[in-house]
């Protein structure tokens, strides 16, 4: 399976982002109202700089106090982006998300973000598709 069909199957395309100079209060307020993991940071919406997860903030919290929530969220986000396109193989995907130990991917044309994909994203399409290989080759074991 292919990361387009991961995005496809996906209820949302949408991408929340925020402006780098976002406050990380802001940026955690955000992420609670919406359950998300994770925010892209993006100054247009469209190219992502960065990306802030849940446990960027925890860690900061932990290591420096409530302080870091009025600090802004490029002080703590991600920069070095690994990013998948739409033609990457969900394996190679998954073995980067391993390899990185992280769970949040942009996917990306060019310059441009076209959407963000999880690590749930990508194992829900894997069990489909083995599912689905495993429901195939009963049928042919069977005569079917």
């Amino acid at each position: 399976m292919r990361v387009q069909q991961i995005l496809k199957s996906k209820a949302s395309s949408d991408v929340l982002t925020v402006p780098p100079e976002t406050l990380v209060s802001k940026a955690a307020a955000v992420l609670a109202e919406h359950r998300i993991g994770s925010l892209v940071i993006s100054s247009d919406g469209a190219q992502a700089l960065g990306i802030l997860s849940e446990r960027d903030i925890v860690r900061e919290l932990a290591k420096s106090g409530a302080g870091c929530l009025t600090r802004r969220v490029e002080d703590y986000m991600t920069r070095d982006l690994v990013t998948a396109t739409t033609d990457m193989a969900a394996d190679e995907v998954l073995q980067l998300m391993t390899d990185g130990r992280f769970r949040h991917m942009p996917v990306v044309e060019g310059d441009r973000m076209v959407g963000l994909i999880t690590l749930g994203d990508v194992v829900k399409a894997r069990l489909s598709e083995l599912s689905m290989e495993k429901d195939a080759l009963e049928g042919m074991i069977m005569g079917h």
